[in-house]
C-alpha cells in the first residue's frame, strides 16, 4: 500500500491496537484474534520480545492487515521494521530523526506529542497523523477537545488511557483514531488464549467508534 493509502485506512478504521505483550506467540496470537475482528490493523510494539520477527510473520501470513510498529526508539529499529515490512511507525515521543527517516522512505509515521509545542513541532515535521500521548493523564477528551481548537487540521490520535467507558468522547471530541492497549488486548485473554474475547472487545470498539462518528455527522461537529 501507498502512504496515502495507509493513512486513509487508518483514518477509516479508527482504532490501532496496540500489542504489548511478554512473547512473541502472545503477540501472534492478540494479532490474529484482532484481525479476524472488524479491525484489520495492529501495532506491535518494540517492547514484544522478538517484535521484528513478529512484523515479518504478520506481514507474510496476514497480507490484509495493515501491521505497523511501535515505540521506536532508534532509526536503526526503524529501519529493520520496515525491511521487516511494517507499514507505518510510531513512537512514545517527538523523534525528529525518526520522523524524517520514515518520510525519506515514504512511509506513515506518527510521533507522540502532548504539549501545544510539542504538537506544533510534530506536524510541522511532515507527520502523517500525531499521536496525544498519555492523554487520559492529562485531561483526557476535554484535553483533545481544546486542542482541536487552534490545531482543527492536525489529525489527532488519543493514545493511553482509551477504555470503553471513553472511546466515544475521545472521537466525538475529535480525535480521528484511538489507540488501544490492554483494554483491547485484556492480558487475561492472553493467558487463557481466549480468542473470542479479544474479538468481541474489538467488534465494541468498532460499535463505539461507528456510533460516535455518526453523532459528529449529525450534529455537523
Amino acid at each position: 500500500m501507498t502512504r496515502q493509502e495507509v493513512r486513509a485506512r487508518i483514518e477509516e478504521i479508527g482504532i490501532i491496537p496496540a500489542i504489548r505483550v511478554s512473547t512473541a506467540a502472545d503477540a501472534l496470537f492478540a494479532a490474529e484474534a484482532v484481525s479476524e475482528s472488524a479491525i484489520p490493523i495492529v501495532e506491535v510494539t518494540m517492547t514484544v520480545p522478538g517484535a521484528i520477527d513478529v512484523i515479518s510473520e504478520l506481514v507474510r501470513h496476514h497480507p490484509n492487515v495493515l501491521v505497523g510498529a511501535g515505540t521506536i526508539f532508534r532509526i536503526e529499529t526503524a529501519r529493520r521494521c520496515l525491511d521487516a515490512g511494517a507499514s507505518f511507525l510510531t513512537m512514545p515521543g517527538l523523534d525528529l530523526e525518526i520522523v524524517n527517516f520514515a518520510k525519506g522512505r515514504d512511509v506513515v509515521v506518527f510521533p507522540g506529542a502532548l504539549t501545544p509545542t510539542e504538537i506544533t513541532a510534530a506536524w510541522n515535521s511532515g507527520a502523517d497523523f500525531v499521536k496525544v500521548f498519555p492523554c487520559f493523564a492529562n485531561g483526557g477528551p476535554a484535553y483533545i477537545q481544546a486542542l482541536k481548537g487552534p490545531f482543527s487540521e492536525v489529525p489527532l490520535i488519543a493514545t493511553g488511557g482509551v477504555n470503553q467507558t471513553n472511546a466515544m468522547d475521545f472521537i466525538r471530541a475529535g480525535a480521528v483514531a484511538l489507540g488501544i492497549g490492554r483494554d483491547l488486548i485484556h492480558q487475561d485473554a492472553i493467558r487463557r488464549r481466549e480468542r473470542g474475547w479479544i474479538t468481541e472487545l474489538a467488534r465494541r470498539y468498532t460499535k463505539i467508534v461507528a456510533e460516535a462518528r455518526s453523532i459528529q455527522k449529525g450534529t455537523g461537529l
